[in-house]
Order: C-alpha cells, then sequence, then structure tokens
C-alpha cells in the first residue's frame, strides 16, 4: 500500500471509531450503561498509547530537530505549554458539560441544550487530536514519508481511534437514554468525530508545507493530547482506586506503542 493510501486511512480512522462506538447503541437496552470495567480498560489501553504516542512519536522527534532560534528543548517546552494553554481556554469558554463529573464547564448560557453541550465537550476533545494525527502524518510526507515513519503515524491514529470507540458511545447512549431514537442517537453520536478529520486535514496541510514549524507544530499537539489524557481520560480511568485493570491496560497501551514506534521508527 501506498504512503499517501496509508495516509487518507489515517486521516479517517479517527472519525471511523466515533462512528463504530456510536453505532454499538443499537446493541443497547433504554437505561443500559457502558460496563465501568470495561470502559476503564478501553480507556485506559488508550490513553496509554497516546501518551507513549505523545512522548515517542511527537515530542522526541521535535527535541531532536535542530532550531535555529533557540534550543530545540525550549522550543518543545513552549509549544507543550501553548497546547495545554490553548484547550485550558477553551474549556473555560466554551459551554460543555464535563464528561466525568457531569457538571457544566465555561461561559453558562441557557440558549444550548444538555444535548449541544455534551456534543460540544467531545467536539473541544477531538480538535487537537485530529491536529496530532494531520501534524504527525504531514510532517512523515514533508520528509519523504518512508513507511517505517508512515506506520508509526498509523499507530498514533490507531490509539486515537480506540479511546474513540467508548466516546462514540458515550455521546450516544445518553442521547438514547432521554428518549431519541437508536438511529438519532447514532448520528450525533457519529458527527460529534466528524471534526477530527478536519482538524487533521488542516495539521496535514500545515505541517507538510511549513516544514520549519515541524518542533512547535509536533509538540503544540503533543501539549493538546497530554492536556486531554490527564483532563479526562485518568479521571475516567482511576475512578476507583481499589481497582487496578485501567491502570495496568494504561501501561500495556504504553508499552506497546514505545515498541512499536523504536521497532518501526
Amino acid at each position: 500500500m501506498s504512503p499517501i493510501a496509508i495516509t487518507i486511512i489515517g486521516l479517517l480512522i479517527t472519525f471511523l471509531g466515533t462512528i463504530l462506538g456510536s453505532a454499538v447503541i443499537f446493541l443497547f437496552k433504554k437505561d443500559q450503561k457502558i460496563p465501568e470495567k470495561l470502559n476503564e480498560i478501553i480507556l485506559g489501553f488508550a490513553s496509554g498509547i497516546m501518551l507513549s504516542a505523545s512522548i515517542f512519536s511527537l515530542i522526541i522527534p521535535a527535541i531532536e530537530n535542530e532550531s535555529a532560534i533557540m534550543p530545540s528543548y525550549l522550543v518543545c517546552a513552549i509549544s507543550i505549554g501553548l497546547g495545554a494553554l490553548f484547550l485550558f481556554a477553551i474549556d473555560k469558554i466554551v459551554p460543555h458539560f464535563h464528561k466525568g463529573s457531569g457538571k457544566e464547564e465555561g461561559v453558562h448560557t441557557a440558549s444550548l441544550s444538555r444535548t449541544s453541550k455534551m456534543l460540544l465537550a467531545v467536539t473541544i476533545h477531538n480538535i487537537p487530536e485530529g491536529l496530532a494525527v494531520g501534524i504527525s502524518f504531514g510532517i512523515t510526507l514533508g520528509q519523504g514519508g518512508d513507511n517505517a515513519a508512515i506506520l508509526s503515524s498509523l499507530m498514533l491514529a490507531v490509539g486515537i481511534a480506540i479511546q474513540n470507540i467508548p466516546e462514540g458511545l458515550g455521546v450516544s447512549l445518553p442521547l438514547f437514554s432521554e428518549g431519541n431514537s437508536k438511529s438519532k442517537s447514532f448520528l450525533l453520536g457519529s458527527l460529534s468525530g466528524a471534526v477530527e478529520p478536519i482538524a487533521a486535514l488542516f495539521g496535514f496541510f500545515l505541517a507538510y508545507n511549513i516544514q520549519s514549524l515541524m518542533p512547535w507544530a509536533l509538540c503544540f499537539a503533543a501539549g493538546c493530547m497530554i492536556y486531554v489524557i490527564v483532563e479526562e481520560m485518568v479521571p475516567e480511568v482511576c475512578k476507583d482506586s481499589t481497582k487496578h485493570h485501567g491502570v495496568l491496560s494504561f501501561f500495556i497501551g504504553f508499552l506497546l506503542m514505545m515498541i512499536l514506534d523504536s521497532a518501526l521508527g
């Protein structure tokens, strides 16, 4: 398979993860919930992959890239901070419901329904994930696009797609519980991930055409991803401190991505 074909698959696969997760709603009955243990295992595995990818696929390559402006480690530190601050600002401005607590965050407004705010919450955290995938593929193709680097970028996309499966169901299931049909719940749940390929395309063209921004773009995306992991995923994985299946699956995902990135890179 050509590098361009793999890139197209990579840019779309995260959205397919959301669609797959939303489609699971057809197997559920009203008021049925996602098994907590299964949710923690999936999120733990996905967050491990995403953190490992942030370090080995985004941050380390950026540090190894020489910068004419300042030392590369300072470029990375600033960019990671900017990525985290970017999502923090969006969290504080855009009205949405926090997934873990169910409490409203952002600017309070009565004009948006609870459903709209729930969709906004997912959309906010899908943007940096799409950017990370697009930037990774854009830089890889811009530097020649060897198969090993392309497969490493693909693994990043797969990790995010795995995380999007419970996320898609996490949107469609409450919609179904509120009285919407399964078809409408599936459609809205799927649409919550539509922003990812759009963000991925933006990140791809930016990184592909402006290679000098490579370390800045990689670490900005890493900062956004780490913010999502710590703010959204880790609290879900560690809800019950007496159970460790989510923590163990986190390390499995982290080590698997580290091995794959090192072997393919």
